[in-house]
């Protein structure tokens, strides 16, 4: 009973993100351990040739998609069709975006693995959801508060008074008031949760701003001729996060530490790709999702280039994955502080002490 009250509670918390994360690199910092990986101690060395040492068995992988394939997860289908999986002996089975989050289903372990965000896998884990992130998929957010670029709002402050198109997550309207304040405002507006159809309402005057994923819903407004102005949280002092993530059930990866690590590997191999190439990149996303991309078979290319020339697949050394302690405390620390992490219980409360930043995440696992 207890497994199934932890579950109800993430479906409820766990997506403050949304499905897509189209809501709303630090120095380096220590990271979190996922535990030591063994080996084996190396005996006195002898004339005779070591044993050969047998390939892994192919490992299964159970990967839970936020949202129907986009470039969020072009690195995974890179890796695939280009085999890397296979040569790490894993087969990697991506299960389609359902009603379940990726956090409901690994903490159900109906998935080993799944895309998160850093703010929906910090409300799971708050509820008691034993997951980890084992990687940084976008190194920064990608999103930012949008408004129309022919309209009068020039600046943030600029936002008091008006309508927000909004999606009903609860760390919407507290990074928005921040971020006013920040520039000079008292951060009151209005909120309409409206959903999917917040861009719509933007684009038709039925709102004033809403929070829109540049990589995905900003390309395709511009594919549309329509202009939007952005407001990045971080340019007004609200810290920086890793808006993607690749999490990992933690009671299956001490099982699996080495099938683990090489599952990363591929991964990382195959987004390291895409960072280098764009093009290619995207279509691979393209041909390994026949059907998908059939509305606008130009998005997937426009929104991988933008994710490209825009750095956010990997950090400032050229690297992709890498985590800091600084990034997971700065935006983590500032849910807590505005009481949106909520434990376990019954109903839910929010918490009375932070979480250990530093084990919702791990580098262990990179290459």
């Amino acid at each position: 009973m207890k497994l199934l009250h932890l579950i109800a509670v993430i479906a409820l918390v766990a997506c403050a993100c949304g499905p897509t994360a189209h809501t709303p690199t630090g120095s380096a910092g220590p990271t979190a351990s996922a535990g030591p990986i063994s080996s084996a101690a190396t005996g006195p060395s002898t004339s005779a040739s070591p044993p050969a040492t047998p390939p892994p068995a192919t490992a299964t992988v159970r990967l839970a998609l936020d949202w129907t394939p986009n470039t969020d997860h072009t690195g995974f289908y890179v890796a695939r069709q280009k085999g890397w999986f296979r040569d790490a002996a894993v087969d990697l089975q991506i299960l389609p975006f359902a009603t379940a989050s990726p956090e409901t289903l690994m903490v159900a372990h109906q998935a080993d693995c799944g895309i998160s965000f850093q703010d929906s896998m910090t409300f799971a884990v708050a509820a008691g959801a034993d997951i980890v992130s084992l990687a940084a998929i976008l190194q920064k957010t990608a999103s930012a508060i949008g408004v129309l670029a022919d309209g009068p709002i020039q600046r943030p402050r600029d936002l008091d008074g008006k309508t927000y198109a909004g999606f009903g997550y609860p760390n919407e309207d507290p990074t928005l008031k921040s971020v006013i304040k920040a520039d000079g405002g008292s951060g009151t507006f209005k909120t309409a949760t409206l959903d999917a159809a917040a861009y719509e309402a933007l684009y038709n005057h039925r709102a004033d701003f809403t929070i829109p994923f540049m990589a995905w819903e900003g390309v395709e407004a511009e594919q549309r001729g329509i202009k939007l102005r952005y407001f990045r949280f971080a340019d007004y002092g609200f810290p920086e996060f890793y808006q993607v993530i690749l999490a990992c059930d933690r009671q299956w990866l001490e099982k699996n530490r080495d099938a683990a690590k090489r599952f990363v590997g591929a991964t990382v191999k195959g987004f390291q790709f895409a960072a280098e190439h764009a093009d290619e990149a995207a279509a691979i996303l393209v041909s390994e999702n026949p059907g998908v991309f059939d509305a606008n078979k130009d998005l997937p290319k426009a929104s991988q280039e933008f994710l490209d020339g825009g750095g956010y697949l990997l950090d400032a050394t050229g690297t992709f994955g890498t985590q800091t302690l600084e990034r997971w405390t700065g935006y983590s620390k500032f849910l807590y502080d505005q009481g949106l992490l909520l434990d376990g219980g019954t109903p839910p409360k929010p918490l009375t002490a932070p979480l250990d930043w530093a084990r919702l995440f791990t580098n262990d696992f990179l290459p």
